[in-house]
């Protein structure tokens, strides 16, 4: 265990992209100009100088891939890569059980979807100013549209007042001993398949508090997803080249 490292991001990346209609691989592993999605993400925490450490939790079979591509990109603050398991929750806490191993219980954690590469540097940096506050810090964006909450006859039930509603994004971060002893416990309990580390730990108890980020934090997990990924991505490089 290294004491002297603070701050973990925990990149998931377990799917194996279903929605994504592609059958050659995994959603996190389809590239860009020639660079997987997950490169993207990872490059942000890699050269990020609040980030001590890399775990990553990725879909088993393709776990030599992620270590050649370690080495191609050079991404030298992974600490280890671990299979993940049946369920998103399941995943994590694998890579939680990693982190426990390498590093001190006292570290903060940044947990991260591998398809989700557009961040930037701040938000990171806003996480850790935030866990640093209150132990922990959940990203989200603001609502631009209306919705409803409905029961199981879809009939509405609720209209949550836009001005008090987020969506919840990531990265998600907590103090290392809280989020595992959340998903411990939920494991006692029978809870195998919890949406995300935000539910779990606000269902244990746990006051969290939010970070705004940026509008475009999306999630690739379908074919629209990519093509908006790509259009960022490309308008970013034009306007570096050419000038706003």
């Amino acid at each position: 265990m290294n004491n002297t490292r603070k701050n973990i991001a925990l990149i998931f990346a377990g799917g194996v992209g279903t929605r994504m209609n592609t059958k050659a691989k995994p959603k996190q592993f389809l590239e860009l100009h020639g660079k997987p999605i997950i490169v993207y993400t990872l490059e942000l925490f890699q050269t990020h100088p609040e980030i001590d450490g890399i775990i990553i939790v990725i879909v088993s079979d393709w776990t030599d891939y992620m270590q050649e591509l370690l080495e191609r990109y050079q991404l030298s603050k992974v600490v280890t890569i671990v299979e993940g398991g049946e369920t998103g929750q399941l995943s994590i806490y694998n890579g939680l059980i990693a982190a426990e191993k390498h590093f001190s219980v006292d570290a903060k954690i940044l947990i991260h979807d591998g398809v989700r590469p557009l961040i930037n540097h701040q938000i990171i940096s806003d996480n850790i100013q935030q866990a640093n506050l209150s132990g922990n810090a959940i990203t989200t964006a603001p609502t631009v549209e209306t919705f409803v909450v409905v029961d199981d006859d879809m009939v509405v039930r609720n209209v949550p007042l836009r001005k008090n509603s987020r969506l919840a994004k990531a990265p998600q971060t907590f103090i290392l001993k809280d989020i595992i002893s959340a998903h411990r416990t939920a494991l006692q309990e029978g809870i195998t398949n919890s949406i995300d580390s935000c539910t779990l730990m606000s269902q244990h108890g746990h006051q969290v508090t939010l970070v705004e980020g940026p509008v475009e934090n999306i999630k690739i997990t379908t074919p629209t997803d990519y093509f908006m990924f790509r259009a960022i991505i490309e308008s970013r490089e034009n306007s570096q080249i050419f000038g706003d």
